[in-house]
């Protein structure tokens, strides 16, 4: 029988699911405020499942991949906020942000012929920037200003944790969880060779 923990973590990525349209109907219903809060909280727990479930040992493929999705779903509302809340924003900063959703589409297209089925490397550079996606977010609707040193700071991890993907992708021929990056399979397969 499994722990507790492990149905209260995979609960807290449960959260998350439904959270994303939820957020967006809050959107559709100009319910602003409740938007910014509700994804605040999506962002914190998005911060503390994966830790979680690393401190008390009870990951797992399926937490692994429901922790992936839900993740992306977070950041697509946040950014359904952003079209519906700072239209203008986006659209000077489009030239930066169509490279990242083309590497984000070859990311896919990629792990999607490879593993027929969405990647969850959650790779530290992954991390980083999924936290810097949060926070920018996150005060894009909490400032008056977008705070665009952040923007750009964010879109070059993003850029650099996608490359990585895409990498991964290629270098590893059956799907993975967990993987820390490209340097730690690297240095794994050196020890194999060894052996």
């Amino acid at each position: 029988m499994r722990p507790y923990r492990f149905y209260l973590i995979n609960a807290i990525t449960f959260y998350r699911l439904i959270a994303a349209p939820v957020l967006v109907g809050l959107l559709l219903l100009n319910e602003y405020n409740l938007f910014r809060w509700l994804l605040v909280l999506s962002f914190f727990t998005d911060m503390i499942d994966g830790s979680l479930a690393r401190k008390y040992k009870v990951t797992s493929i399926m937490g692994s991949r429901l922790d992936s999705i839900a993740d992306d779903l977070t950041v697509v509302a946040g950014i359904v906020g952003a079209i519906i809340l700072k239209p203008a924003f986006l659209t000077e900063q489009l030239f930066y942000i169509v490279p990242i959703i083309l590497l984000f589409l070859i990311q896919i297209t990629l792990a999607l012929i490879r593993y027929k089925k969405f990647s969850s490397f959650h790779t530290r550079a992954a991390k980083l920037a999924a936290l810097l996606q949060g926070v920018f977010l996150i005060l894009l609707f909490f400032l008056e200003q977008p705070p665009l040193l952040l923007f750009y700071i964010t879109l070059l991890v993003t850029a650099i944790d996608l490359i990585e993907e895409i990498i991964l992708v290629l270098l590893l021929p059956v799907w993975k969880t967990d993987v820390k990056g490209i340097y730690w399979v690297w240095k794994k397969k050196k020890q194999e060779i060894r052996k």
